[in-house]
């Protein structure tokens, strides 16, 4: 299988991303690793949440090392609510607005029907939709007072497609599809943008790990119309091109990005 990543300067510059201030959840590894790097090579101004303190640090030495703007790193237990608006109010002092929230994090630890207790199903939905909402109304007097804004949502195909084995966070993904709709028609009146990213099998270090056995691999390109794995950065220049003004027209929509699975 073929997975070819293009120089990352045959890719869309975009100038009304630059110096502008994004707030990225989970952004230590993964999905949110690729999009810190992408929004720091579109000259924005990054700061990214996590738990994860050695790979978040390591993470920034490597952007620096580029000569680009390193991002900030604010270590944050996004299921504490508490902390989490807290750190949003320090991240508010600093820089004084938000100009993109990307609600990134989230869990996909495989869970069956028979062992979910209602702690289990509270964590879940904590770790994968509770903060979704948080953030955002943490951030959204920022936007409203600056008359725009884009926040975008990590969802997933899980429940577009028959899943099993996590059922309460394929619940949780579809909640986020829904949040997304209702807010986007709220805040639209302030010229801010609410979408949603479903992502399909992404070929993180997590998943590689953890689930990406040859036989799940051999079942994803059998399903996908493109035979070849999704890579992290392909799910962050969707995130990019939606953060930024060439998408000025779009909201309330969801975007899958599965290779054509869905």
């Amino acid at each position: 299988m073929r997975n070819q990543a293009q120089p990352t300067d045959s890719y869309a510059r975009y100038p009304s991303l630059e110096d502008r201030v994004v707030v990225i959840t989970g952004g230590a590894s993964g999905i949110g690793a690729a999009m810190v790097e992408a929004f720091a090579g579109q000259r924005a101004t990054v700061v990214f949440l996590d738990i994860h303190d050695t790979a978040a640090e390591q993470l920034v030495q490597k952007i620096e090392t580029t000569g680009l703007r390193p991002p900030l790193y604010y270590r944050c237990d996004l299921t504490d609510i508490a902390a989490l608006q807290s750190t949003t109010v320090s991240i508010l002092e600093r820089f004084s607005t938000v100009d993109v929230l990307i609600n990134n994090a989230g869990n996909d630890t495989r869970h069956s029907i028979e062992e979910v207790t209602p702690s289990h199903w509270d964590q879940t939905m904590a770790l994968n939709l509770k903060h979704q909402f948080f953030m955002a109304q943490a951030v959204i007097p920022t936007m409203q007072r600056a008359g725009r804004g884009s926040i975008l949502n990590l969802s997933s195909i899980s429940w577009l497609i028959p899943s099993i084995h996590l059922p309460v966070y394929v619940t949780a993904k579809a909640a986020i599809v829904g949040m997304t709709r209702t807010l986007a028609h709220e805040l639209g009146t302030h010229n801010i943008r609410v979408n949603a990213i479903l992502p399909g099998a992404i070929l993180t270090e997590r998943q590689k790990q953890l689930w990406f056995t040859p036989d799940y691999q051999a079942e994803i390109l059998e399903r996908q119309a493109l035979k070849r794995l999704i890579l992290p950065e392909e799910v962050a220049r969707l995130a990019v091109f939606l953060a930024s003004d060439d998408s000025a027209a779009i909201t309330n929509q969801s975007y899958a990005i599965d290779g054509g699975w869905t």
